[in-house]
Order: C-alpha cells, then structure tokens, then sequence
C-alpha cells in the first residue's frame, strides 16, 4: 500500500529477503520503520515475533553457525548490525525447496542498516567484520535446545565462501559433525 515504509528485495535463496529502510529524513536525522505487520503480510511472510535477541562480539572474524531448529520449532529470524559489521550467511536445508542446500551471504553493517529474512528451514550463521560488533535477531519461535542444531561453517557439503578465517569459534561449532542426510534433514521435509 501507498502507507508502505520498507523496502523488501527477494534474494536468491527461496522465501528469503533483504529489507531496507525507507528513510524519511531532514538535516536532524530520519526516521524509518523497523518492522510493520501489515507490510509483512503484503508479502507473506511471517509475522509472529515472539523474541528479539541481541549479541554482542568483543572480537572481528569471529564466526557463529551455523544454527537452526528441527521440526516443529522451525524458526525464521530477520537478523540486522546495530553497531560493526557481519557477513550473514543462511543456508537451504529444506529438501523440497528448489535452493536445497545452497548459501547466501549478505554484509550487514551499522550504516547500510540492512535486515535479512532468514526463512524457517534455513540454517544462520554470521562472521564479524569489525570489533564491538552487535546484532540483534527477530524470531518467530522460542529457543529449543533440544531441536538445535549445528551445520559446520566449513562442512565441505555446501562450501561456504567466509571472508576470512575465523578467529573465534565454540567447541560447539567447531566439533560440529560432517553433514549427514539422516541427521541434520531429519523431518525438514515438513517445513513449508
């Protein structure tokens, strides 16, 4: 509608968007919509956030990830840098989707004030590109320990391209295990 405040461009992985603000702005500053509902709707894609999370990463080159949830706590994240800089990568793990198993990466900085919508059924990871680096995720389903699950950022499957070598990863990411069909895909035929 002639009320729409942002801008929403597909990116190449099914159902995942870029959002950017549409800035309304004078020499003071501007003010731009940081999520709509109604706008959401327009584009079908979900809406029902039931947790905004904030990180904060002392270090650059830090990397986290790859992270998602199983079936039935399948979750979408619209993730954006408040303060630093990311490259964000999602990557496809629903069978029935014609991007199964692709990557995208996206930078995400303190002045490009980009946002990406990270469909359920895609794993998320990120890099840092800066220290003091903040981000902050919108997600639709509450954190489920027990339905994580981890894709190794460098699991030879899938050939993800990071910036840099990674200066700080947890054991949990580091160790995780090669890909295996009947583990990490484990009812993912079921997400939308």
């Amino acid at each position: 509608g002639e009320n729409n405040q942002m801008i929403f461009k597909e990116l190449p992985i099914k159902g995942s968007y870029e959002i950017d603000l549409k800035k309304i702005g004078d020499e003071r500053g501007f003010f731009a919509r940081f999520f709509c509902v109604n706008e959401y709707k327009e584009h079908d894609l979900k809406n029902n956030i039931v947790q905004i999370n904030n990180s904060f990463t002392a270090e650059a080159y830090t990397l986290r990830g790859l992270h998602y949830q199983m079936p039935p706590k399948t979750e979408t994240r619209i993730v954006r840098v408040l303060k630093g800089a990311v490259y964000d990568v999602m990557l496809d793990l629903r069978p029935n989707s014609p991007t199964f198993k692709k990557w995208h990466g996206t930078k995400l900085t303190e002045e490009n004030r980009k946002m990406v919508y990270v469909p359920d059924g895609c794993a998320h990871g990120f890099m840092t590109l800066e220290p003091d680096t903040e981000f902050l995720y919108l997600v639709t389903e509450f954190y489920s320990p027990e339905n994580e699950k981890v894709i190794r950022w460098n699991d030879p499957e899938f050939n993800i391209e990071w910036p840099h070598e990674p200066k700080n990863l947890t054991d949990k990411d580091k160790n995780a295990i090669d890909f295996d069909p009947a583990y990490h895909l484990e009812n993912m035929e079921e997400v939308e």
